[in-house]
């Protein structure tokens, strides 16, 4: 067991995440922010800079390094759905409605809200959004004419796209988000086949995991296929970066097949990848990859798979036989909307608004919205744990609070209160990446400051904002947590139900000699909800008991999944360059071995904990020596699978990949 395993709940909620600092996001935030605040006061309409600002903040923070088409989409899906609950809760106030009508209206906003926001990332962003705004429309002072305000969002939001075109827009190949990914990408590979047979390869996989989905995210689906080649065999522009991907995960399997194996390349073929990323950065060029006779079929793969990314860097056409991406479903976010999973979150995120509204009414607060306005930020369904986030927000506020009051003792000059909500924004992207705690320390004093602008709020009636906070987290950790019909099962086990499945089906296409056609896509699709899987787990581990616990019995099933996607990795080497023919009993024996785990999490029965006191080694712990390549890769993988269901699990394997080279990560590619 690793030590992060190892430590207690408390602790590993309370640890940030070490993340590189966001220059470029943060400059371009501060700038996005002190603009549209700033020309309020040059044209003496605070009140409509108030709401631009407001508009800036919320683009900021849906605001990424990535194309900008994505990004554009991002934002303004974003930024729209923050107009139209501002144009709601505007519309409300200005009608003068009574608590009663205000927490009706509110409570079906937070439907439709926690409905959309279970569709995926950016409907979780315009969700969350769309009930944030229309919260802060019903209570904060209008400006003149009343609607206005709704107006002033989608300016501000529209002003930070602007301010990121010239940065990522076409005609810049150099400044290229997707090739930029794919430049680290390729460093990562380097790093993992250098680190190959050591206790840092588990490490090193981890970040060629991350580097990889963070570039599968950079090229649209639509942009996922197969562009008629121009005549001589070069590459078009646009489909490059395809191309390159699709070499950089054709070694990435290569590579994952050799962890598993503990099988090592020599160093100057570790190498070709980093020459492979600087061709990248320079936007193309020869590299050259060494004659070293590869010996075991994932080695021949690896070979194969670097030579394909060097003629793809180069411009020339790699042949790398993969299908075309399946077409996006346009019934897709319908059915998702649909959804039971959408409805009972919409159901849940409407729970709490309405018991927040009826408090609110019988209890009269200063800022009555400042409770719906927590609600939704604390119900956000994409930020972990709900537990773990209300008490960081309980918390964050008071030290928020307290970092406002102390500035606002200095001076409340507006040139001076528009300086801080621009440095609040610029630190957003990295607080937001590093901890929910951290997002709400800088948040706060920047909804504060605004407030202050805005003409409604003293230094004095700041303090009352903490208890509104605790209020709404009491709120959400009692009804939308506690009391809530929804026990831990179902957001850790359908996650290793959904990796199965996918693992299956990637072995079955291994299995019928689909490499030349969608295994590449079963491949990428059984890789990322095995990745999916082991966050649940993380995200488990941070939660108190019995979600704890739960967490830490399915910890062995997750690294056996794991180690299974390296061993049909290697598997599906030895069938493609080492002529193995699969055998249909360790097949049936692998598929049987993952039916009995699938069944085991549709019951919600977690592998048996051994004994008090005893410790059991874990059956899915990597061999001490390096894989027979002989020998079938698919026979040791059921043997594994077999040990798990036998003895329940062992002793808890580390599915994290932090461990001292115990349990390697084959998540995620």
């Amino acid at each position: 067991m690793s030590s992060s395993t190892a430590a207690p709940w408390w602790a590993r909620a309370a640890r940030p995440v070490r993340v590189a600092v966001p220059v470029a996001l943060m400059g371009r935030a501060a700038v996005g922010m002190a603009v549209p605040l700033g020309v309020g006061p040059l044209v003496h309409r605070l009140d409509l800079g108030v709401f631009a600002g407001l508009g800036a903040m919320h683009a900021t923070m849906n605001d990424r390094v990535e194309p900008w088409r994505l990004r554009v989409a991002r934002i303004g899906t974003a930024v729209l759905a923050s107009a139209l609950g501002m144009a709601v809760g505007s519309g409300l106030q200005h009608a003068g409605v009574g608590g009663v009508v205000l927490g009706a209206v509110l409570t079906l906003t937070a439907f439709v809200s926690g409905a959309l926001s279970a569709t995926g990332p950016r409907g979780s962003a315009a969700g969350m959004l769309l009930l944030v705004s229309a919260a802060l429309g019903s209570g904060m002072p209008l400006p003149r004419p009343w609607w206005a305000a709704a107006a002033m969002v989608p300016a501000g939001g529209a002003f930070v796209v602007l301010l990121g075109l010239w940065a990522g827009g076409p005609g810049r190949p150099g400044a290229d988000p997707r090739f930029r990914a794919l430049a680290d990408a390729y460093d990562a590979l380097g790093r993992t086949l250098a680190d190959l047979g050591t206790e840092r390869a588990a490490a090193s996989r981890q970040v060629l995991t991350a580097r990889l989905n963070q570039l599968q995210d950079l090229l649209p689906v639509r942009s996922q296929s197969r562009l008629p080649d121009r005549p001589g065999g070069r590459v078009p522009d646009r489909s490059r970066a395809v191309r390159a991907y699709e070499a950089a995960l054709a070694a990435t399997e290569a590579a994952t097949g050799l962890l598993w194996a503990r099988r090592p390349v020599p160093p100057e073929v570790a190498e070709v990848p980093g020459r492979l990323a600087a061709a990248v950065r320079r936007g193309g060029g020869e590299v050259v990859v060494p004659d070293w006779r590869p010996d075991t079929p994932s080695r021949q793969a690896l070979d194969t798979a670097l030579r394909a990314a060097a003629d793809t860097v180069a411009g020339r056409d790699a042949r790398l036989g993969t299908a075309p991406v399946p077409p996006p479903d346009p019934w897709r976010l319908r059915a998702r909307l649909l959804s039971r999973p959408s409805v009972r979150y919409g159901l849940r995120v409407a729970l709490c608004i309405a018991v927040g509204s009826a408090v609110t009414v019988n209890y009269p607060l200063s800022k009555s919205y400042w409770v719906p306005m927590t609600i939704a930020f604390v119900l956000k369904p994409d930020l972990g744990s709900v537990f773990l986030r209300a008490v960081s927000r309980s918390v964050g506020t008071v030290l928020g609070v307290a970092v406002t009051a102390a500035l606002l003792m200095l001076t409340t000059e507006e040139w001076a209160l528009v300086a801080m909500a621009a440095l609040c924004v610029a630190l957003l992207p990295y607080a937001s990446a590093s901890h929910y705690g951290l997002n709400t320390v800088v948040m706060t004093p920047m909804a504060l400051v605004l407030l202050q602008l805005g003409g409604q709020s003293g230094a004095a009636e700041f303090w009352p904002r903490v208890l509104d906070s605790v209020l709404a987290s009491a709120v959400v950790l009692l009804f939308g947590y506690l009391l809530w019909p929804e026990r831990p099962r179902h957001r850790i086990e359908p996650r290793l139900v959904g990796a199965a499945t996918a693992l299956r089906a990637y072995l079955d296409a291994v299995v019928a000699g689909g490499a030349d056609r969608s295994e590449v896509w079963l491949r990428r699709s059984a890789y990322r909800s095995l990745a999916d899987a082991r966050l649940e787990v993380r995200q488990g581990l941070a939660e108190p008991p019995p979600t704890g616990r739960l967490a830490e019995r399915w910890l062995p099933a997750t690294a056996a999944l794991e180690r299974l996607g390296g061993a049909v990795a290697a598997f599906a080497a030895q069938v493609r360059y080492g002529g193995r023919v699969p055998d249909r009993t360790e097949v049936e024996r692998v598929r049987r071995a993952l039916d009995e785990l699938t069944a085991a999490a549709r019951a919600h029965r977690p592998p048996a904990a051994p004994p008090t006191g005893l410790v059991a080694p874990s059956p899915t712990a990597a061999p001490a020596t390096p894989h027979d390549p002989t020998l079938s890769a698919l026979g040791r993988a059921a043997d594994e699978l077999e040990s798990l269901l036998a003895n329940g699990g062992g002793g808890g394997g580390d599915s994290t990949g932090t461990g001292t080279g115990s349990q390697p990560d084959t998540a995620g590619r």
